[in-house]
């Protein structure tokens, strides 16, 4: 649309970044302020869940109702996109979901808080990104890619792949998650900079679809139709990073550059910024085994808490909705197991 509308003098994919990278910023700014989190709402302290969850429940509420409106006014089109597929992989999904929920609990954050936290120089986080990269690349196209193919044999097929395919699916799936969102707000009282800092959150992967699917889209040059995501953004970045001759940067590395940045920023206005590393060997090694579990589990359940969770939910996609029930399912195990606490040395 936008393509056809103005001349950018710039190919696609090379604007695609750019609006990557202002979308990134826009949510390291708003993630960092609020502490966005998933592992927050379902594994946090007993004072900062109920709070964390109803900001999550906002940005889910905010995603929903933003997508069914930019679906109708024809800004989104998803056709095609493996989220709308009706045959479900669902071992897949669970498998990787479980296995991310864990993870997620181990290294005290999912996938976009550790993103956000080390560019405010939390070496740990760093750390973490790192084996998760590695490990997602090789689940994606490496040792573990065999894995994944296997467990993605098990699938199901199913009579429609999102709910928003059910008459009246969509308004009444939007009518629920405003009304669950709304039920925690007034219960749980978190401030209304961090409720305003959910809807911004939540409506940022709208735009991330809009702007591959429609906005940007080039039909004589196609490119990938992604939105808010950090698993395969991350892998993707990883690969650019140590082949960037070879392999050109997408809306994913300009979306990770993004976040980076903006969590930076905020974090340096905020005089937030402060370095933080390891304090014994037993932590790494949990941290290591958690980033491993994400990094897997991202790519079987077919995004994070945020990519499928967000993302991948805003379109009513029954995978990105499984995914997120398994990703809460696992952390809350992981949780309740106290797995940080088990000992004193990885707390």
């Amino acid at each position: 649309m936008l393509l056809e509308m103005f001349d950018w003098g710039l190919e696609a994919r090379t604007l695609q970044v750019i609006f990557g990278l202002v979308i990134g910023v826009v949510f390291g700014i708003a993630a960092q302020a609020s502490r966005f989190c998933l592992r927050r709402a379902v594994g946090g302290g007993r004072h900062e869940r109920g709070p964390a969850g109803a900001v999550w429940a906002v940005a889910l509420a905010s995603a929903i109702i933003g997508f069914l409106l930019a679906n109708a006014w024809g800004f989104v089109d998803l056709g095609g996109h493996r989220y709308l597929d009706p045959e479900l992989p669902y071992l897949a999904i669970i498998v990787g979901g479980l296995a991310f929920g864990i993870g997620m609990i181990l290294t005290r954050g999912c996938v976009s808080r550790l993103t956000v936290l080390s560019a405010t120089g939390n070496l740990r986080a760093a750390t973490v990104l790192i084996i998760f990269a590695v490990i997602a690349h090789a689940t994606l196209k490496g040792v573990l890619a065999p894995l994944r193919a296997a467990l993605g044999e098990v699938s199901i097929t199913l009579p429609f792949g999102t709910f928003s395919e059910l008459p009246l699916g969509a308004a009444a799936a939007s009518a629920l998650a405003a009304i669950g969102a709304i039920y925690l707000v007034n219960k749980f009282r978190p401030s209304w900079p961090l409720v305003a800092a959910g809807v911004v959150i939540g409506l940022l992967p709208v735009l991330g679809w809009a702007t591959t699917s429609v906005l940007l889209y080039d039909d004589f040059d196609p490119l990938a139709v992604q939105s808010v995501a950090f698993t395969l953004p991350w892998s993707d970045t990883l690969f650019w990073t140590i082949a960037s001759t070879s392999i050109p940067a997408g809306f994913g590395t300009g979306l990770i550059g993004g976040v980076l940045f903006g969590s930076f920023l905020s974090a340096a206005v905020r005089g937030e910024l402060k370095l933080v590393s390891f304090e014994a060997p037993q932590q790494f090694l949990r941290y290591a085994a958690g980033a491993g579990l994400m990094g897997a589990g991202g790519v079987l359940a077919g995004g994070c808490t945020v990519g499928a969770g967000l993302s991948g939910s805003a379109s009513l996609s029954v995978a990105g909705l499984l995914a997120l029930a398994s990703i809460a399912a696992g952390g809350l195990a992981a949780a309740r197991l106290d797995l940080p606490a088990r000992n004193p040395l990885t707390a």
